[in-house]
């Protein structure tokens, strides 16, 4: 059956029930914007529309011609290749499909050539990178440098500081973070807070009275079971007091006593009472002659009891000593109590430099090698030479000690539970060493 033509705006699609009619639907090839001509026959319903041609003359080609070449010319000296010239229907060679090829060939070869380079153009960065931080030696650096190997200086291995708080960051009462600013105030109060000599303004008593009084607090302080730190702050408490006021002998340990029980009541979680000090005093004084002179003491101290003790330092700088053994920590404790029961040593010296002088003291005497290390001059502050002094005068307490007739830190450190160190040969090499 022959297909009748569709007239302009007209198309019909015949719309029927079934699965295969409706696979066999294509899509709508006219909407309306295709000039059709009459008696065209339609293809499954798409109308294809007629190419339209249009007259050439002569002259026009012949210009279109001529203009072609002038734009080939012109771009041949350029170094281009001709576009595409389609007159009359008919493609020239070197076209716009040959000069898309050619552009695409010469952009694949251009990578090409970008992938090969990277690589070296990286490394020559990095070398001259490389080349810029280097530092020029300078003419004095030389002659430095040449100096110290005639001496034979570059030879000697440098020492390694050890950071001694490496393995306390888990510690939260470490407190690693603020230790170091902590212990630069704890120096800076420490020179606040020296102790003057007060003897001379105490006419009853003497110096000798006092290591009488500290032999005995260090028997009560062990009896007791104190916590160290205790000890050292009753020694402080009764210095600070006795630079301040006059003080008559029979009134001395009643002053021992009621500083050993405000540093109790600071320091200790469980304090011994009142009744306490008197029974071990052997009832020397009562227990309103106790209370009466703890609140004199508050009063005149003003209640400020936090201060820089050597055993503060103490602590930070037996961390210090490396390896520091049992058997090192008593030995320094050993000659910070020997120091803190002279009265010239107190004096002389600050908490610091006594607790950084017990340390050498120790090391000397347990032949540690070197005596005095990087890490420990680091902590502290303080070279050997000056700690020399004080160590040495320590060391001389330790040769007396066996003879002396105040016994008791000697005692203490010779049970086996402070490891005998006060039976060990004192350092008589520091002794006889010259500064």
């Amino acid at each position: 059956m022959a297909t009748r033509p569709l007239h302009q705006n007209q198309v019909r699609v015949q719309q029927k029930n079934g699965e295969g009619e409706r696979k066999n639907r294509t899509a709508l090839g006219d909407i309306g914007n295709v000039v059709t001509t009459r008696g065209v026959p339609a293809i499954n319903g798409v109308i294809k529309p007629s190419a339209i041609n249009r007259p050439l003359t002569r002259s026009f080609r012949a210009q279109l011609v001529a203009n072609a070449q002038i734009a080939v010319d012109k771009k041949k000296k350029q170094g281009e290749q001709a576009v595409d010239l389609n007159i009359g229907g008919v493609r020239k060679p070197g076209g716009v499909g040959a000069l898309a090829q050619k552009k695409q060939e010469k952009k694949k070869t251009e990578e090409e050539m970008v992938v090969t380079k990277t690589p070296s153009y990286e490394h020559r960065k990095q070398k001259q990178k490389h080349v810029s931080h280097k530092k020029s030696a300078s003419l004095t650096s030389f002659m430095t440098a040449r100096s110290k190997e005639a001496c034979g200086l570059t030879k000697k291995p440098q020492e390694l500081i050890v950071n001694i708080d490496e393995g306390s960051l888990e510690d939260e009462l470490a407190v690693v973070e603020y230790v170091e600013v902590i212990y630069k105030f704890y120096k800076m109060a420490e020179d606040e807070n020296r102790l003057i000599d007060y003897m001379g303004s105490q006419p009853d008593i003497n110096d000798k009275m006092r290591s009488i009084l500290v032999d005995w607090l260090i028997e009560v302080h062990y009896k007791f079971e104190l916590r160290k730190e205790t000890l050292y702050l009753t020694i402080n408490i009764i210095d600070r007091f006795l630079s301040m006021m006059v003080v008559p002998r029979k009134e001395l340990q009643l002053v021992g006593i009621a500083s050993m029980l405000l540093a109790c009541k600071y320091e200790e979680i469980w304090a011994p009472e009142v009744n306490d000090f008197v029974h071990i005093a052997d009832k020397a004084y009562v227990r309103e002659q106790v209370l009466a002179m703890e609140k004199v003491i508050l009063e005149k101290l003003e209640w400020y009891l936090t201060v820089p003790t050597p055993y503060m330092f103490l602590t930070r700088y037996i961390k210090a000593s490396i390896p520091a053994d049992s058997e090192m920590e008593s030995m320094v404790y050993f000659y910070a109590e020997l120091g803190i029961m002279n009265y010239s040593t107190t004096i002389k010296y600050p908490p610091s430099i006594l607790a950084a002088s017990s340390v050498y003291a120790a090391r000397c005497t347990l032949n540690s090698s070197p005596s005095w290390t990087e890490t420990l001059k680091h902590y502290t502050g303080h070279s050997a030479s000056q700690l020399m002094e004080c160590a040495r005068l320590l060391v001389s307490f330790h040769v007396a000690a066996p003879e002396s007739k105040l016994r008791a830190v000697y005692k203490k450190f010779s049970k086996p539970e402070n490891g005998t160190v006060a039976l060990r040969s004192p350092a008589k090499a520091l002794l006889a060493s010259t500064s």
